[in-house]
C-alpha cells in the first residue's frame, strides 16, 4: 500500500469521525454547506488526481456510479434515523447510535463495492480515492432530507393552538 493510499485511508477515517461525533451532538437544523463544500472540492481533486493518466474504462465508471448510488442510499437511511424537533421556532437534531453505525457500514460498504468491482480490473485504489467524494455525497443527501423533515415540521409548530 502506497503512502497516498494510506494518507487517504487516515483522512477517511478523521473526516468520518468528525462527521459521527457531529451527529451525535444537538444541533440546530440550518444551511451551514462549509463542511459539505470543503470535503466535496477536495473530494474532486482526489477522484481526478487519481483518474489523470489513467484509462478511464468501464470498470472504474461502474465502480464510482456505484459508489455513488450507495452513497444515496445510506444518506436516506441515516436520515431517517435522525431525531428532528422544534424548540423555541427553531429546528434540532440529533442521530443515535444507528446513525453512528450506519456511517460505519456506509463507508465499509463504499470501499468493499469498489474492491469488488475493481479487484480484477486494474482500477486499483479507487474507493480510498473517492472517500471523501462520497462521504461529500451521502452527507449532502442526510442533509437535504433532514432540512427537508425540519421544514414540514417547523410551519406545524409556528401555527397558534386554538
Amino acid at each position: 500500500m502506497s503512502s497516498e493510499t494510506v494518507l487517504q485511508l487516515l483522512v477517511g477515517v478523521a473526516v468520518l469521525g468528525l462527521l459521527i461525533y457531529r451527529q451525535l451532538v444537538t444541533r440546530r437544523v440550518r444551511g451551514n454547506q462549509r463542511i459539505l463544500l470543503i470535503l466535496l472540492v477536495v473530494g474532486l481533486i482526489a477522484a481526478a488526481q487519481y483518474f489523470e493518466g489513467r484509462h478511464v474504462g468501464s470498470a472504474a465508471i461502474l465502480a464510482l456510479a456505484g459508489s455513488l448510488v450507495l452513497a444515496v442510499v445510506f444518506g436516506a437511511a441515516r436520515a431517517a434515523t435522525v431525531h428532528v424537533w422544534v424548540r423555541d421556532g427553531q429546528a434540532w437534531m440529533k442521530g443515535n447510535l444507528i446513525t453512528a453505525a450506519l456511517w460505519v457500514v456506509a463507508v465499509a460498504g463504499h470501499l468493499g463495492f469498489d474492491y469488488l468491482v475493481g479487484r480484477d480490473k486494474g482500477i486499483g485504489n479507487i474507493g480510498n480515492a473517492t472517500v471523501l467524494l462520497y462521504l461529500a455525497v451521502t452527507l449532502a443527501v442526510q442533509r437535504v432530507i433532514v432540512q427537508a423533515r425540519a421544514q414540514r415540521i417547523e410551519p406545524a409548530a409556528a401555527r397558534p393552538v386554538a
